[in-house]
């Protein structure tokens, strides 16, 4: 398997792992009622699936945007803290006073 699309399965694994967390952090919580919400609706299991669902792919997505940027380019150096001049001298520009 290509390492870019071992790297992409990784990170969804791991969007759908924090989706897991985040779901059961708003239930135990009861975040806005809604342990009591989904507990007493005969709908409840098929709404803590798709939000579970719809976060995992919403967190997967950042988790493997955020992988891929970190990529980067090995063959430059990282410039951090570095400011470099584009101009050794100021321009000169010609002003002409117009009466």
């Amino acid at each position: 398997m290509p390492p870019l699309i071992r790297l992409y399965i990784r990170n969804v694994l791991i969007g759908f792992g924090l989706s897991a967390a985040f779901v059961i952090a708003l239930l135990w919580f009861n975040v806005a009622n809604l342990w009591h919400l989904v507990s007493t609706s005969d709908m409840g299991l098929v709404a803590v699936i798709m939000l579970f669902m719809f976060n995992g792919i919403v967190f997967a997505g950042v988790q493997a945007a955020i992988a891929i940027m970190r990529l980067g380019d090995e063959e430059t150096p990282p410039t951090r803290g570095k400011t470099q001049r584009v101009f050794n001298k100021p321009a000169q520009v010609k002003v002409t006073e117009q009466r």
